[in-house]
């Protein structure tokens, strides 16, 4: 009998202590990037080109899920409680297809499904998106490579390359993706400035 109250005893401390325990479980805060809508676009005339838009690439870790920070050029951290709610590549990919939609530059702007049934493709690396923790204060940084490629002559008519980098006003992560946006929104701006293959579609 004695040896039973023991065992329930334990068992009951276990369960209590797991309890406690409980209380203190942390749990991932989630993020979204959030890109600025494009301008209300331009009435289009004489506009016959069509493309697709291909998934933008990035490193591996830009696309794991947790938000990336650095503290020297050379350390990469990630935290561990607050991470991406969208993949940041499907974010840019969708941002960039809006705003070339939208600039009256072509007929038509799809995302690439594998079909060649479009005049030209754009494709692109998302370069970097990370918290910047040194060299003084606290900034974020957005790195975008592009270009457009013909699709008949496989030939680049359009290439560019931004580095956008924003300041952070708090040491908090919401600031921080606050800034993010604001900062991806630059790049993507900067970006398609001048419009991408705008001399090469009008010969065409």
């Amino acid at each position: 009998m004695k040896k039973k109250l023991i065992a329930i005893s334990l068992v009951l401390t276990a369960l209590i202590t797991l309890a406690c325990c409980g209380g203190a479980v942390k749990y991932p805060n989630y993020y979204a990037l959030h890109v600025p809508p494009p301008p209300d676009p331009p009435a289009k005339q004489n506009i016959h080109a069509s493309l697709a838009v291909r998934e933008f690439r990035s490193p591996p870790y830009l696309h794991q899920g947790a938000i990336v920070y650095k503290t020297s050029p050379e350390q990469i951290g990630f935290y561990n409680y607050q991470r991406w709610a969208v993949d940041p590549r499907e974010v840019l990919t969708n941002a960039v297809a809006d705003r070339l939609r939208e600039s009256g530059n072509f007929m038509q702007v799809k995302l690439y499904d594998g079909r060649s049934d479009v005049d030209y493709v754009l494709s692109g690396r998302l370069e970097k998106l990370e918290e910047d923790d040194y060299e003084g204060g606290v900034k974020v940084e957005v790195a975008i490579t592009a270009q457009m490629t013909n699709l008949t002559t496989g030939a680049a008519v359009w290439t560019n390359t931004v580095d956008e980098i924003g300041t952070v006003g708090h040491r908090n992560v919401t600031a921080v993706v606050s800034e993010m946006n604001r900062t991806m929104g630059r790049a993507i701006e900067k970006l398609l400035t001048p419009p991408p293959g705008a001399s090469a579609i009008k010969k065409s």
